[in-house]
Order: structure tokens, then C-alpha cells, then sequence
């Protein structure tokens, strides 16, 4: 969420930023609201000061027995005590209305971020290893595995719907041993601490990292029920949930309402779930296999920072996200994301595309992981700072990257580790999560 008060000393740059995303000026909009919260809460702190005054006014009146002041005083108290709960009121809509508005504004990119509307503007940034060859026509990785048998669209259909799948034997210890391999690399190698957080989280918690309220139909929602006895009737009682889209949500959050000693930071987190997407802005494409599920598997990154160490902090998340793919000899590139195409918190964001020879006409890179630093956007969501030596409390920075899709990196290591037969060769790093496995082949 944006700063009023920075808005307010500049509100030329905050226009400008939005431009870059692709939205008109809202500096004038949102100061005219601010202007009359300000305006509101002042007269409502002036009715407040003046009943006090006039309290104390009365007593001084009576004990100068001048009962008619005491009596005109009295009347002006009634009166405020009136008008003061209509004043609060109004100080208080305002304020829930600049909160909404600011709310559902995305954040402001870095002035390095590439200028662009949509993907096209992306810019790559390097490139690691190559395209393999192979004497025959790689196949896509849903062929490869419908004909191993181990990889089931209408098994899924019938229990989920589209945009489910049903991993078999080889192919569902593969994805495991994928994820475990994740995991391991990133917590003994890369220092973050594994966290194993709730699938289902509040409203706040999904408003903290910015899914609220502008992505709400992306989201899948369940309903908590507790029935309620009283002496006359027995009520329902509800509330949502919202399951997890990527453990961001829930790592990121663990930082919410709290004021962290900044020798604790940075705070680097990560977790292997399962992540769950409604995916309504997404109708219509990659219909086809796993690229894009409801439900998928992902281990996460975020970490947590102070200001001055968090762009820094990026540039390690993107390393320690690009070593699960080098470590499994995965072809990819690393793209900086330009203003249009970044996601709703990030001030910049490195998109990790991984080559799947398989998909279109010769292969082509699709997306595994995102990495991107928020700065304090999510931490005033979150209220989540830290105090540093100065004893003075501050918003920390957050960032996110995925380390990596795992469904995604299962793809990609089918396509790119298939065989002739339609077997899949198996990475040499994954073979100790296979028990020395070193194909999966239809049985």
C-alpha cells in the first residue's frame, strides 16, 4: 500500500510511476479524499478539545456560582456530545476511503525496470547453457506421460474438473523428488529456514501480500461454519478462508502486526506447498497438460529486510532460484519484467523462463519462477516493521521468488530428459530421491 504522505510531497512522481503501469494520474483524486480525512478528523479533534474545555469551564463557573455561564456551557457539552459521534463518523468514512482507494493501486516500479505495456517489453538478461539436439521429434510432456501411463487428465476430470491431473508412480515420485531436491538445496545451502504454513488463511492475510481485494476471483474460497446455540435459537456462524495461491501469502504474513529486532533480519523463509488457483484471468490459455492447474506444487522463497539491504537481496533470491534449475542442467533465460508486465506488488521483478523442447513448434521458454522485491508495499498491508539501533520503528521490505514451480520443472525435465522410447532419464541429482533410479519407463 502507498504512503498518503509521500503521495502528497510528490504527487508527480506517483503519476508518473502509474503511467509507467499503464494508468492514468490518481494524485488528484486521492489528495481531494485525503484533504477532506484531514479536514475531518482536525474538526473532530477540535470538538473533542473544546468538550474538554467546556467540562472543565463548568466546574470553574459553578465554584464561581455564576450558574447561568454553567448552564450555557452545559447546553454547548449536550451539543457536542452530538454532533462529536457524526464527526467521528465522517473522519472515519474518509479514512476507509483512501484506504480503499490506495488499496487497489499497484506499486510503483524502480526507475531501472524497462518501460512496456505487456510481455513484449521484457528484456532479457543472460542466458545459461544451451538448446539440446536430439535425433528424433521431442514430444510434449503430456504425450510423454499419458503414454508411460503415469500421467492421468481424465481421472482428474472426474474428480476435479479441467485443469487437474492424476501423477502416477514414476512420474509422482519424480515430482516429489523434485520438490525434496528443492528444498533441501535451498535450506542447507542458501540458509533459508523451512516452513511448513496453513493452506488456508484469513482475509487480512490474503489483503497483506495483495490478493485482496483487486485479485479476488482469482482466488479459491472456503467457508468455515460454527453453530452457535443461544437460549431462544441456534445461529450459523461463517468465515472465509482463502486457500493459499503460493506460500507468499503465508510466509510473508508471519512478519504481520509484529516489530522485528533488525539483527533478526534478513529473514529468509521458504516452504514446499501445494497452491491453488482459480486462475480467472487466465480462460483460454494453456488449456493443454500441466502448465497451467488449479492445483500445482511450488517451493517458495520471501525474505524479509530492512531498506537499505533489499535490492541486494533480489539479486541472491534470483541466484538461489537459478541453482535448482543449473543443478538439474535445465537450458533458461532470466528476464527482467518491464513496468506493464510485473505483478501488482513488485517494484521489480526477474522472470526465469526455462527452455521445454517440447512446447510450440521447435521448443520455447516458459516461465518457472519469479523473483521480485516489494519494498514496504506489502509491509504497511501487513503493518510488519523492524527497529534498528536508533530504537525508532520502520516498514521492513519483502520479497517473493518461486524456487521453483515444481510442476513446471517436472515439464521441463521430461521434455528435456526424454528419450526416443518415451522414457525419462533421470538427472543425476534426483537419483538419490529415486533410491538410485535412473529412468522411468512405462512398466
Amino acid at each position: 500500500m502507498h504512503d498518503i504522505k509521500s503521495i502528497r510531497d510528490n504527487p508527480q512522481a506517483f503519476d508518473a510511476g502509474l503511467a509507467r503501469r499503464g494508468l492514468k494520474p490518481l494524485s488528484g483524486s486521492l489528495l481531494a479524499i485525503d484533504e477532506r480525512r484531514r479536514a475531518a478528523i482536525l474538526a473532530s479533534e477540535q470538538a473533542q478539545a473544546r468538550r474538554n474545555a467546556a467540562s472543565k469551564e463548568i466546574g470553574d463557573a459553578k465554584k464561581a456560582k455564576d450558574e447561568a455561564r454553567a448552564a450555557k456551557l452545559m447546553a454547548e457539552v449536550a451539543e457536542l456530545k452530538t454532533t462529536m459521534p457524526e464527526l467521528e463518523a465522517a473522519a472515519r468514512a474518509a479514512d476507509e476511503e483512501l484506504t480503499k482507494e490506495l488499496s487497489a493501486i499497484p506499486n510503483i516500479p524502480f526507475d531501472e525496470v524497462p518501460d512496456g505495456v505487456d510481455e513484449h517489453g521484457n528484456v532479457q538478461h543472460h542466458v545459461f547453457g544451451n538448446k539440446r539436439s536430439y535425433s528424433f521429434a521431442p514430444k510434449l510432456h503430456d504425450d510423454l506421460g499419458t503414454a508411460l501411463g503415469y500421467m492421468d487428465f481424465e481421472a482428474a476430470a472426474k474428480l476435479s474438473g479441467a485443469r487437474f491431473v492424476v501423477l502416477k508412480k514414476g512420474l509422482a515420485r519424480l515430482e516429489r523428488a523434485i520438490g525434496q531436491f528443492m528444498l533441501d538445496l535451498h535450506t542447507t545451502e542458501h540458509g533459508y529456514t523451512e516452513i511448513n504454513p496453513p493452506l488456508l488463511v484469513r482475509n487480512e492475510v490474503m489483503f497483506g501480500t495483495g490478493q485482496l481485494p483487486k485479485f479476488e476471483d482469482d482466488q479459491f474460497w472456503a467457508i468455515k461454519g460454527e453453530l452457535l446455540a443461544s437460549p431462544d435459537h441456534e445461529r450459523l456462524k461463517t468465515e472465509r478462508l482463502g486457500l493459499i495461491p503460493t506460500a507468499e501469502v503465508s510466509l510473508t504474513n508471519l512478519a504481520r502486526e509484529s516489530i522485528l529486532d533488525e539483527k533478526q533480519l534478513p529473514m529468509r523463509l521458504t516452504a514446499l506447498t501445494p497452491c491453488f488457483r482459480a486462475e480467472a484471468g487466465a480462460a483460454g490459455r494453456d488449456t493443454r497438460g500441466m502448465i497451467r492447474q488449479h492445483q500445482f506444487t511450488k517451493v517458495e522463497l520471501v525474505s524479509i529486510t530492512t531498506p537499505e539491504t533489499s535490492k541486494d537481496e533480489l539479486e541472491r533470491m534470483l541466484s538461489c532460484a537459478e541453482q535448482v534449475l543449473q543443478k538439474l542442467d535445465l537450458h533458461y533465460r532470466v528476464m527482467t519484467l518491464c513496468a506493464g508486465d510485473m505483478g501488482f506488488s513488485s517494484q521489480k521483478t526477474y522472470d526465469i523462463e526455462v527452455w521445454m523442447p517440447g512446447q510450440g513448434d521447435g521448443g520455447m521458454f516458459r516461465e518457472i519462477s519469479s523473483c521480485s522485491v516489494c519494498g514496504d508495499f506489502q509491509a504497511r498491508r501487513m503493518d510488519a516493521r523492524s527497529r534498528g539501533p536508533d530504537g525508532k520503528p520502520r516498514f521492513v521490505h519483502t520479497l517473493n521468488g518461486s524456487g521453483t514451480a515444481v510442476g513446471r520443472a517436472l515439464i521441463a525435465v521430461m521434455e528435456t530428459y526424454q528419450q526416443e522410447d518415451g522414457s525419462i532419464a533421470v538427472p543425476s541429482v534426483l537419483q538419490p530421491y529415486m533410491g538410485g533410479l535412473k529412468v522411468v519407463a512405462r512398466e
